[in-house]
């Protein structure tokens, strides 16, 4: 029997389709038109089936159209309008699906003149070559790179233009697992459109199976035997290898059940294709996985009568292209309820607004846009849409500041039309503050609008919050962004400032007390400037040298807008003519330097590789997405969200960066560590609170009484029962310590509260409950946040009192300053999402165990309790976290190893689990001085035995007794059988086992 890609991957793979509903097709009584591939009577007979009336003359007249319109040089766009256009003779019923002709063909030659290539399994929907799939075995020594650069070959090829053109999506695998660490997709199973330049290989992550849960039909033997035998592979059918290969969990099985079972082929066809005009010409593009499964979560909430909610998409990952796809499938779901939807796209900056109108039009959406207050109160009282007549969905892209309290949608009694508005809000973590006219104008401007928010960082602080926008509809975290390829991940280099003369000695000879200077003057003097702009140029061409890439980027965020300016003047005057230096452009990009379109046209300069430095201030650090910036040199802190922005510039994919390099000048550990422990607690309500629950294990009712007790003493002398008296009196506390002292406190009992209600289940429930009566903790909530606004109020007084004009005086004292920069070390950043996730899979391990008294098991257990006890998992510095990650990775590692052994020992009796707990009970108390094996074989005897006696007469095993006795004397048959002498002791052991298995298994299912 053969052994190779064909028997392990192809023809379990056609099987799987078959079971999805296609045809298998013989090529070797099939007709098809060479030229096109298209299976004509098939072709003929489908477009007669799905059109009524139509005659035969104007299918011929069709398929000519068809054949022609597959010549042009437009990677396929008018075949593909055509193809999904409802208007005239249909080529597939999208309204009924089923309608249709689905057949799967092997071997199918795409051939012109003496250039052929032939896909291993092509699918047909009426008759037309729409999808085809390349396979390789696992292990193969090129992974799945070859045939991507296989095809890559062909797509520029012009004599398969249309076998190209009319292809829509491609899928390759070589049936092996996701490897998460690979910078390129080596192995796996991907989908990817067409392409004249190079297709991206998408991975697939399933997230609703549920879905296909009944979509399978059963396996057909005369089908099966049908396609073996035409496939020259009789011999295959009861091999073992075949019988694994045609499982539905296989990796490419799992990806052909995702991608074309008929409901989700239906949607991708229809609403996941994009022809995207780009500066590199005209590109096809297909949906991200989690862009299909946001926009059907959108249709779910949709349905639900949901009227907000967030879209939380990691930075890079097309959100504006999600918008895009959910016009399109949004239209068509209006429609069929014959309302009229009219689009928004909401922005908050005009730059946004210019780069929102620039992605849709590329992709060809009608796109408006709103100059005044006045014209938008005009267009929201307008129910209809905008140009119906152009033929093109469309959107309008507006700013938030043009929305008025005029700003009021027409009722749909007003018009006998229905509308329905959707306002997609671009950054919803930004800008939109609950207390702002903006928003409120917003939100009243139409009642039953629908507000679907799309943020890559929810908001960090307590003053707003991403939620004004509703629950989370969707999510999609910057580990799995970075696992499948779509973002990069970041390293933070480290520099430290040297001074010939310290800062300390600046300040003393201008004998004024540290921190009273304004640190923008310093950071914006010449002496300060020309040393960092030394280090930046020479570190980008270093860059540039090692990566071997003369296209690589930087952009220097800077202190202020007035270092901004001294960097760019000296960058002119030292590098621009300098004919030694590699770097010689650069640009200035604040918003009150030059006009807009100079601004717009600098950014177009630097995406195109014709500047090499970009000098910014508050511009460009969100919305901003060029993939040749791999270097982002940080001079100020950044604060909350805006930081996590500000480095996500760099992470989009380019060539073959591993990273995006994040140069400190700005020493971002403190304010990255505080954004990420924000971010990890947005994380919490994805995570299931797993943190507490797995504290809960650990701290009892007593120590949380003791606890208790120390809150009390802390608040003694406070009045805890009036917030109002309360407030008053810390009103009169200068002491910050003290503050402090008291937050901590009412800090530390809204922890506890929470930790109480979560082990109000548990065994202690009752003293649990009294824990609950000793402090009213609802009322600490809003003494803790009379507290913490105090002690910013404080805060505020203390910058206020530092106000002093010191510029003179540094001026002088900067004149002996001699600055030198030089890198310190380097790190990966890691965002708390990937704590989240090795702390998910490993409770996922070690829950997913079935033998729970396994001493493995509860060592694993053991080792995980100890983790929890010695440290708080959230702790989300990053030297902390990267230690807590690599302690779970190695406890989730002995977990999945555990787990391995565990299902191997399973599948030996059939997988039945009571079997393989008690043979592993035996090997670990039982000294028999057999080899596993044996046991195993004289085990599955007893299982046969035993398992017959139990069908036979299920009343068996309502006697304990009576089923005892009989397992202990088919235990002692069955081993004197295989020669083994087994002692009296040993026999009630093994019986006993299996009693108790069998036993408790009953009384579960009777129960």
């Amino acid at each position: 029997m053969a052994f190779n890609e064909d028997t392990r991957v192809k023809i379990p793979a056609i099987l799987t389709l078959t079971r999805l509903g296609y045809k298998y097709l013989s090529l070797k009584s099939a007709k098809w038109d060479i030229e096109t591939n298209i299976f004509t009577d098939i072709f003929k007979d489908s477009i007669r089936k799905i059109n009524n009336n139509v005659e035969d003359e104007d299918i011929d007249k069709l398929y000519k159209d068809i054949s022609l319109m597959l010549d042009y040089e437009d990677l396929g766009k008018a075949f593909y309008e055509r193809l999904t256009s409802s208007s005239g003779i249909n080529l597939i019923d999208f309204e009924n699906f089923s309608n249709n002709e689905f057949h799967v063909v092997t071997e199918l030659t795409c051939k012109n003149g003496d250039d052929e290539f032939r896909p291993d399994i092509t699918i047909l929907i009426n008759g037309m070559p729409l999808c085809f799939i390349e396979v390789k075995k696992p292990n193969n020594r090129e992974g799945v790179l070859a045939e991507r650069d296989r095809i890559n070959v062909r797509f520029k090829n012009k004599k398969f233009r249309k076998f190209i053109n009319i292809s829509q999506i491609l899928m390759f695998s070589n049936n092996m697992e996701y490897d998460d660490e690979s910078i390129v997709p080596i192995q796996g199973a991907y989908y990817s459109s067409t392409s004249t330049s190079k297709a991206f290989f998408n991975c697939f992550k399933e997230e609703r199976p549920e879905e296909l849960r009944f979509i399978m039909d059963s396996e057909k033997q005369d089908t099966e035997n049908f396609i073996l035998k035409d496939n020259n592979q009789p011999t295959l059918k009861n091999s073992p290898e075949f019988i694994t290969n045609k499982n539905e969990n296989t990796p490419t099985n799992r990806l052909i059940i995702s991608l074309f079972s008929k409901e989700r082929l239906k949607q991708f066809l229809k609403y996941a294709i994009a022809y995207v005009e780009t500066e590199k010409g005209l590109e096809k593009h297909i949906m991200r996985y989690p862009q299909f499964f946001a926009s059907k979560a959108i249709q779910d909430e949709l349905e639900k009568g949901t009227k907000k909610g967030i879209i939380w998409h990691t930075q890079g990952s097309g959100k504006t292209a999600l918008s895009f796809y959910n016009v399109n499938w949004l239209t068509q779901y209006y429609a069929k309820k014959k309302i009229i939807p009219k689009f928004y796209f909401i922005v908050d900056r005009l730059d946004l607004r210019n780069q929102a109108c620039r992605e849709f039009t590329s992709r060809g959406l009608k796109v408006h846009t709103v100059n005044s207050r006045e014209d938008f109160v005009t267009d929201i009282k307008n129910p209809a849409s905008i140009s119906n007549d152009s033929g093109k969905n469309e959107i309008t892209v507006i700013n938030i500041q043009k929305f008025s309290e005029d700003s009021k949608a027409a009722t749909s009694s007003d018009y006998n039309i229905q509308t329905q508005r959707i306002y997609f809000i671009d950054e919803a973590h930004r800008s939109y503050d609950p207390k702002g006219s903006f928003l409120v104008n917003l939100v009243n401007s139409d009642p039953n609008a629908i507000f679907i928010s799309l943020t890559g960082t929810p908001l960090i602080g307590k003053k707003k919050s991403t939620t004004i926008w509703g629950d989370y509809i969707h999510k999609y975290y910057y580990n799995a962004s970075i696992a499948d390829g779509y973002t990069l991940r970041l390293m933070r280099e480290n520099i430290e400032t040297k001074y010939k003369l310290q800062m300390q000695d600046i300040l003393q000879k201008i004998t004024i007390k540290e921190g009273d200077i304004d640190d923008k003057q310093i950071y914006a003097h010449k002496r300060f400037v020309e040393p960092m702009l030394d280090y930046i140029v020479d570190d980008l061409t270093s860059s540039r040298i090692m990566h071997n890439d003369s296209t690589l980027g930087g952009m220097v965020v800077c202190h202020s807008s007035g270092q901004a300016k001294m960097l760019q003047e000296f960058f002119e005057h030292k590098y621009k003519n300098n004919p030694d230096s590699a770097i010689k452009t650069s640009a200035l990009i604040l918003h009150d330097i030059g006009t807009k379109e100079d601004r717009k046209d600098e950014v177009d300069d630097f995406k195109a590789c014709n500047i090499d430095l970009l000098f910014v201030y508050n511009m460009l650090l969100t919305g901003f997405d060029a993939p040749r910036l791999k270097k982002l040199y940080l001079n100020r802190e950044v604060k909350a969200h805006n930081l996590l922005q500000t480095l996500t510039r760099v992470n989009r994919p380019y060539k073959g960066f591993k990273y995006g390099y994040v140069v400190d000048f700005a020493d971002i550990k403190k304010e990255f560590d505080k954004a990420n422990k924000a971010y990890w607690d947005e994380l919490q309500g994805e995570l299931g609170d797993e943190i507490d629950s797995y504290s809960n294990l650990f701290k009892s009712a007593d120590e949380i009484e003791q606890e208790i007790e120390e809150i009390k003493e802390t608040l003694w002398n406070y009045t805890t029962t009036n917030s109002e008296v309360f407030s008053q009196e810390i009103s009169q506390i200068s002491d910050k310590t003290e503050l402090l002292s008291i937050r901590k406190a009412l800090q530390t009992a809204k922890e506890l509260y929470n930790l109480i209600r979560y082990t109000q289940n548990d065994d202690n429930s009752l003293k649990y409950e009294d824990l609950i009566r000793k402090i009213d903790f609802r009322k600490f909530r809003e003494l803790l946040r009379e507290v913490e606004n105090h002690i910013i109020l404080i805060n505020r007084k203390e910058a206020i009192e530092k106000g002093i004009d010191t510029t003179q005086l540094l001026n002088v004292a900067m004149e002996d300053a001699l600055f030198t920069f030089r890198k310190l070390s380097e790190a990966e950043l890691i965002l708390a999402d990937e704590l989240k996730n090795v702390l998910r899979r490993t409770r996922e391990g070690l829950g997913g165990c079935f033998d729970k008294k396994d001493p493995a098991w509860i060592s694993l257990k053991d080792e995980l309790e100890r983790l929890f006890k010695k440290k708080n998992l959230d702790e989300i510095t990053q030297d902390e976290m990267k230690q807590n990650i690599d302690i779970l990775n190695d406890i989730y590692d002995k977990i999945k190893e555990l787990n391995r052994k565990n299902d191997l020992l399973k599948a030996k009796y059939n997988n039945d689990k009571k079997y393989a707990r008690v043979h592993k009970r035996i090997m670990q108390e039982r000294s028999l001085n057999q080899k596993e094996s044996k046991i195993c074989d004289v085990l599955n005897d007893v299982k046969e035995q035993t398992d017959e006696k139990v069908l036979q007469n299920d009343n068996v095993l309502e006697s304990d007794s009576y089923f005892a006795k009989m397992v202990l004397r088919l235990v002692f048959t069955e081993f004197k059988k295989r020669n083994i002498d087994l002692d009296a002791e040993s026999a009630k052991y093994i019986s006993n086992q299996l009693t108790r298995e069998y036993l408790n298994e009953y009384k579960g299912q009777c129960a």
